[in-house]
């Protein structure tokens, strides 16, 4: 096997068996920074209180869990306290620590939202207000902390001097953020509640279903129910049951009346002295988001029988049938619904395998069957060390982009799959490439490397290099696809640990390989594809073809990019002065050189000048939508608001010009005239996100709803209520969700 072959994969198993330490950090300087500023939302003002914890650090919710201790911001005026009205927090996160401690909060940045009322700005304007934030953050170990700020509010605006606070956060983020915020809403009439007497002395056992769904996909790193603080009510595990037809989720509850002031018993006849309300954090698998609810309480029964599971599981066990939980023996059990780290690998590696077939991969994937082909009269060790060369083109870009997403995550920033197509200088470089690439199919010249063995005109020892940049390629083109499975498989990994993105990134590489590691060991598998002939000359032309028209797609990407600018002119010409360096090259190699120093210099010119954005919301791709016959509206937080005030229903598309997923949903389902009679006869109101150029209301958004990527389809009901479709569309699942 070549030397760089043995380079890369050694530096690839290094990097993997240091992974565990990457987790063992130092403790940070300073674990949490805070901003104060005000904000302000439909003319109504509002404090925001920002946190931003160092990375893999985190605080906690209201109800912490087993352990910890919440956030905590007391306002004061002249040493006295005061109270502001307190918007909904931010739905938490469930961590694992110490092995089997369960605690509830965040990581990374986070807002906390309080109301200035008319009332209190009468009160406070001009005043110096003090605050003190208190929190206790943990990762292996827990520090408390405090941060005392001052600050006065004028003119609605509130203005502060105190040192060492975090920069301000822009008021789309803060907007995207509130509008995320749980909202109150009545009980779902999909959702049952039953409280029974436990099994032990003073507990309770509380049981919900959630009919229509069972779907746990939603619930990565988050319960299905976490209870607010409610004393005497002392809520435990929750342990999630995947039955035939519904979600059951089953906590035990310890009683604390004992504590009270005065002692309270739990009641030996099942009925409470008087009716305790409960309010409830719900992910809603149904309307895929968070909501808060209510269940009032005045009895339990006491004959019921609900067995809670005597093993508390934690965040990565992997689901195991019980016969000690209600339902079939062949229940499953998803401990706070979290599938086995083996389910996503499983789901990635298909996820993987499945890109092969997706149209943006075929040009590269065309050019590696290709190389089967040329090398099948080659001994069986040169064909598997072709296809390990380009196996590992595809885990090497794998494992990069694995350590992109780690640092773009470490500075607070969120990414989703396909970020680098949203980047014209990474579009310009794969312009670039690929056209090089084409000439090479069309004969312009040839790649050799001296002292390379002969095969026809193509050199051998070359052909490791160009198997290893096929799979780079293939890697690079397959991210405007989302394939199935792959959208449940990635939202675990931009969401968990850094080996799980790791694990998860190599096992889709791995999925994408498996076709040629497969022919690699059994060359014989393809033994049905024609020897090498001059048929070959032809499929070269063909396969340079097809890469013509991947470049002549990336150039309208590049093109929606940087709003058809000089960038355009400049990058095309650099193709230009490219041929004509490489048609001359053998002839007049100064001419050549000057070219492609020119191509050069056109490039670092477009790469290092500004693109100014367009701030037309009618971006070019909603213009392509709206003159194909339908009346598409950007999207944004005031037209779902609009829309639902209105009591209209909404159909939600959120797409990019470099997705090809979005496009094959589009030309099966979108664009068709079966749709357009679709939106006429329901009154549809459409709306469009554009993802094409990289915005981060969208992402915020993508990622509350747990997708890192296009394509993606919401229906908003009359009432506000979303219900996210995934990334497949037809019409007849638009029309179950209309009810």
């Amino acid at each position: 096997m070549p030397s760089f072959v043995l380079a890369f994969l050694l530096m690839l198993l290094t990097s993997f068996s240091t992974l565990p330490s990457w987790a063992q950090e130092a403790i940070p300087s300073i674990p949490v920074q805070v901003a104060v500023q005000s904000f302000t939302l439909e003319n109504k003002p509002y404090l925001a209180i920002s946190y931003q914890n160092f990375p893999h650090w985190h605080t906690y919710w209201k109800n912490p869990g087993d352990a910890g201790l919440a956030v905590k911001n007391q306002f004061l005026v002249n040493n006295k306290e005061i109270k502001l009205t307190e918007e909904e927090w931010p739905a938490p996160k469930r961590f694992i620590e110490n092995g089997t401690q369960w605690a509830y909060g965040y990581v990374g940045s986070y807002t906390l939202f309080y109301r200035l009322e008319k009332t209190d700005l009468n009160k406070l304007t001009g005043k110096t207000i003090e605050l003190n934030s208190t929190w206790l953050v943990c990762k292996h170990i827990c520090i408390p902390g405090q941060k005392k700020s001052t600050f006065k509010i004028t003119s609605g605006k509130v203005i502060t001097s105190t040192p060492d606070l975090m920069a301000h956060l822009d008021e789309l983020e803060l907007s995207s953020r509130f509008m995320n915020l749980p909202k109150f809403q009545p009980m779902p009439d999909y959702l049952d509640f039953k409280l029974i007497k436990g099994q032990k002395e003073k507990t309770l056992v509380l049981s919900y279903e959630v009919k229509k769904t069972t779907d746990v996909g939603f619930l990565n790193d988050a319960n299905l129910m976490y209870s607010f603080p409610s004393p005497p009510f002392d809520f435990q595990h929750e342990n999630l049951i995947v039955k035939e037809a519904s979600l059951i989720g089953i906590v035990e509850i310890n009683w604390d009346g004992e504590y009270s002031t005065p002692p309270v018993a739990l009641p030996a006849d099942g009925k409470f002295q008087k009716p305790y309300i409960i309010r409830f954090l719900f992910n809603d698998p149904v309307q895929r988001k968070v909501i808060v609810i209510e269940k009032k309480f005045t009895s339990f029964d006491l004959n019921g029988s609900i067995a809670v599971p005597t093993a508390v599981p934690t965040a990565n066990t992997p689901p195991a049938a019980s016969s000690s939980t209600v339902g079939p023996p062949d229940t499953i059990i998803a401990t706070a619904g979290t599938n086995s780290i083996f389910y996503y690998l499983a789901v990635a590696f298909i996820g993987g395998l499945i890109l092969n077939i997706m149209p943006c991969v075929l040009p590269v994937i065309s050019l590696k069957l290709f190389g089967l082909v040329k090398y099948r009269n080659e001994s069986r060790k040169r064909i598997l060390e072709h296809n390990l060369s380009y196996t590992l083109g595809i885990l090497s870009t794998f494992f990069i982009f694995g350590c992109i997403v780690l640092a773009f995550k470490s500075i607070g920033t969120q990414v989703g799959w396909g970020f680098q197509l949203q980047s014209p200088n990474f579009i310009a470089i794969m312009i670039i490439v690929l056209f090089i690439f084409s000439l090479n199919m069309f004969g312009f010249f040839e790649f050799s490397t001296p002292g390379g063995k002969s095969l026809g005109n193509i050199k051998t020892e070359e052909g490791f290099v160009g198997d290893f940049l096929s799979g780079v390629l293939a890697t690079i083109l397959s991210t405007p696809c989302s394939a199935p499975f792959l959208g449940t498989a990635l939202t675990f990994a931009f969401t968990s640990s850094t080996s799980s993105i790791f694990l998860i990134f190599i096992t889709i590489g791995l999925g994408l390989a498996s076709p040629f590691i497969l022919t690699g060991f059994f060359p014989s598998l393809v033994s049905f594809l024609p020897r090498p002939g001059n048929w070959m000359n032809l499929i070269k032309k063909f396969l340079g073809l097809t890469l013509i028209l991947t470049i002549i797609w990336l150039l309208d990407v590049y093109n929606a990019l940087v709003d058809g600018s000089s960038h355009l002119v400049k990058l095309s010409t650099a193709l230009v002065f490219i041929f004509s360096g490489i048609a001359i090259l053998r002839k007049e190699r100064l001419m050549a050189g000057i070219s492609f120093l020119i191509a050069l210099g056109l490039f670092v010119n477009l790469s290092t000048t500004t693109v100014i954005s367009s701030k037309d919301d009618q971006t070019a791709l909603i213009r392509d939508k709206k003159a194909r016959g339908l009346n598409w509206e950007a999207w944004s937080f005031d037209k779902m608001k609009e829309h639902k005030e209105n009591q209209q229903v909404v159909f939600i598309d959120f797409t990019a010009k470099w997705c090809f997923t979005c496009k094959i949903n589009e030309k099966l389902v979108l664009d068709t005239e079966e749709f357009k009679q679709f939106v006429g006869d329901n009154n549809l109101k459409l709306l469009i996100g554009d993802w094409t150029k990289r915005d981060e209301v969208i992402g915020s958004f993508l990622r509350q709803n747990k997708l890192v990527g296009v394509p993606a389809y919401f229906i908003q009901k009359k009432d506000g209520t979303l219900v996210s479709l995934g990334e497949t569309v037809t019409i007849e699942r638009i029309k179950q969700n209309l009810k």
